[in-house]
């Protein structure tokens, strides 16, 4: 057989592969409105999006994976296809930090998919509103950065807010300088968020050391604030270059070569076990020697891990403090139900600010 002929082969044999596919994902589209009805009837505050469900199928999805699709990809690629499932029962609507091009809405896009309605935001505290108000379904937050610890201003939230956590989204940042100059020697201005003027410190002070450094919101208000002012630039995501008409000066500026920021989804619903889960706790201590160490001793004697603890002021009292525990298990494991029930008894106030599945990739 010929070469053209071999290559004809194959391509029906994808043509019939591709007609299969089509047709089973449309099967699975239907079998999803027909779980979307029986929701309906049973009542009409049920809940459509699961998070303990999807990360479920999607650990099965790369426990199953043989290649030669990596596992991050093939997870992306069924993770579309729940998105694009659940819009046709009923379209999510995610708040995150905005405006368009942020990390936020890249991470947004990874826990939700493309198929669902998206609401930039301009400030943290609005994602929070967002959602207490029910003008959005759920909403995307950043909590952590690798390089520069936590953002207080989404643990401070947390304090007076009813929401709670419903999954978490990791998501490898890479920082790139945008601006309307053709070169480093026109810059007097660099505009970014706080976080990110952190994690890009050394090289903003060996690159740009006269620069002033000006905070801002997010990195995507930061890139659409220079659009017309030459000698301004902004650190953002690469995708936020052909979102503002910007040129990249540099790439990959991070100080640090896995610069990871964590991200949080907030809700309202509870959400079940996955098999592979976190539990937040919100946590003030009694005014009394040792009181840390008491209030931790539940969680080490039911052989609890504990992944992270913060402090922040209460806002309740001078040299007061609040504690946000990160711990392994959810809420409704046996060991971690009895080590919260003696934890409420040593502390003065103890939430539990949600019980999630942990990010899957």
């Amino acid at each position: 057989m010929s070469e053209y002929g071999a290559l004809q082969v194959i391509r029906q044999q994808i043509d019939s592969i591709d007609q299969q596919l089509q047709d089973l994902l449309n099967k699975r589209t239907a079998m999803a409105q027909e779980v979307a009805r029986i929701k309906i009837e049973q009542g009409a505050d049920a809940d459509f999006y699961r998070p303990d469900r999807e990360a479920m199928v999607l650990r099965r999805v790369i426990e199953r994976n043989e290649g030669p699709l990596p596992d991050k990809e093939m997870a992306r690629l069924f993770r579309e296809i729940m998105s694009a499932c659940l819009a046709t029962e009923k379209p999510l609507e995610v708040a995150y930090l905005g405006p368009e091009g942020s990390f936020t809405q890249s991470a947004a896009l990874k826990q939700f998919g493309g198929s669902v309605l998206m609401q930039p935001m301009t400030t943290i505290a609005d994602v929070f509103h967002a959602v207490e108000t029910g003008n959005a379904n759920y909403g995307l937050v950043p909590v952590e950065n690798s390089t520069e610890g936590m953002v207080s201003h989404t643990l401070d939230r947390f304090i007076t807010s009813p929401l709670k956590i419903n999954g978490e989204v990791t998501l490898r940042i890479h920082h790139y300088l945008l601006s309307k100059a053709s070169d480093l020697t026109q810059l007097k201005t660099v505009y970014a968020h706080p976080q990110a003027l952190g994690q890009c410190r050394k090289w903003l002070a060996e690159h740009l050391p006269n620069c002033e450094l000006v905070p801002m919101n997010s990195n995507s208000e930061a890139a659409k604030n220079v659009m017309t002012d030459a000698s301004a630039a902004a650190i953002a995501a690469n995708q936020a270059a052909d979102i503002y008409d910007l040129s990249v000066l540099a790439s990959n500026i991070e100080d640090e070569i896995d610069n990871t920021t964590r991200f949080l989804v907030i809700g309202s619903q509870d959400v079940g076990p996955s098999g592979c889960d976190k539990t937040a706790l919100l946590v003030s201590t009694k005014n009394k020697p040792g009181a840390l160490q008491i209030l931790l001793k539940p969680l080490a004697d039911s052989g609890i891990s504990m992944t992270r603890i913060e402090s922040r002021p209460a806002r309740t009292g001078i040299w007061e403090y609040v504690f946000f525990i990160d711990i392994e298990g959810h809420c409704n494991d046996p060991s971690v139900s009895t080590a919260l029930q003696q934890l409420e008894q040593e502390s003065s106030m103890c939430r539990v600010l949600g019980s999630y599945p942990k990010a899957v990739i």
